[in-house]
């Protein structure tokens, strides 16, 4: 999806489609064509989708942090000149969306999370990860899905090249102990926007019982389920999440 990266200024993104704008915020080890279901499907039924790179590993040590990357997403939004956006993330996007919501609540119309960091979440299991282990890493990135075959060589090599980048794994590191100690459970109750919960029933990283606690928490949510899904529901079953989410839209008039 490189070849559709547009780059202006200190962002990068894709943007296709005309409409109301519908922003997706990608994961820690996830990239943007983890997406590639929703950024097909979804300029066609009146969506215009943005998919900006996060600056994951661009951001100085200090700034390493989810509240910076709510910060970060909402000076791209102001670049645009959006207003009543809808975020849809995973993993720590999710979390990056809610944050940001809870910042800047007067932009955001809708929300949607998916395997969302911010209440709990097995980032890396047991620790730091084996750095020139590569079945090791192969195993880690398998587990992420319900279908171990989803984590295609190109997958695991991505994340291998991370783990193996002293600069990358620090600040992997860093992100993730940041996702920790931004907990959510307290704000979670104050967040009016309608928010859709879309949940893998396999779901290791960040299993079920987060999902329905995010359910419990958030005010105006819906929580649908997915079988035979792991993390990443959109990779995993792009159709089914696809039509769930179409669905929600539709049903509230977004």
């Amino acid at each position: 999806m490189n070849e559709n990266l547009i780059s202006e200024g200190k962002f990068k993104y894709i943007e296709i489609g005309e409409g109301t704008p519908l922003i997706i915020l990608h994961g820690l080890m996830g990239g943007l064509s983890n997406f590639e279901g929703v950024l097909e499907h979804f300029p066609k039924k009146g969506y215009r989708v943005l998919i900006p790179e996060l600056p994951i590993y661009d951001m100085p040590m200090l700034k390493t942090n989810v509240k910076q990357f709510a910060k970060f997403l909402e000076s791209f939004i102001k670049f645009k000149g959006l207003s009543d956006v809808i975020l849809l993330g995973n993993s720590l996007g999710g979390h990056i969306g809610l944050l940001h919501t809870r910042l800047f609540p007067e932009t955001v119309k809708a929300l949607v999370i998916t395997g969302s960091s911010g209440l709990y979440e097995s980032a890396m299991g047991d620790g730091y990860p084996r750095r020139g282990d590569y079945e090791f890493i192969k195993a880690k990135a398998e587990i992420v899905f319900y279908d171990p075959k989803i984590a295609t060589k190109e997958i695991v090599d991505e994340v291998f090249a991370t783990v193996n980048d002293r600069n990358k794994i620090l600040k992997t590191l860093a992100i993730a102990k940041s996702a920790i100690r931004h907990n959510m459970s307290d704000d979670l109750p104050d967040m009016k926007t309608p928010t859709c919960i879309i949940w893998g029933e396999n779901d290791t990283v960040t299993p079920p019982d987060v999902a329905n606690l995010f359910n419990e928490l958030l005010p105006d949510s819906d929580l649908y389920w997915i079988e035979k899904c792991g993390h990443a529901p959109m990779m995993e079953h792009p159709t089914e999440f696809n039509t769930i989410l179409e669905n929600w839209l539709t049903s509230r008039g977004f």
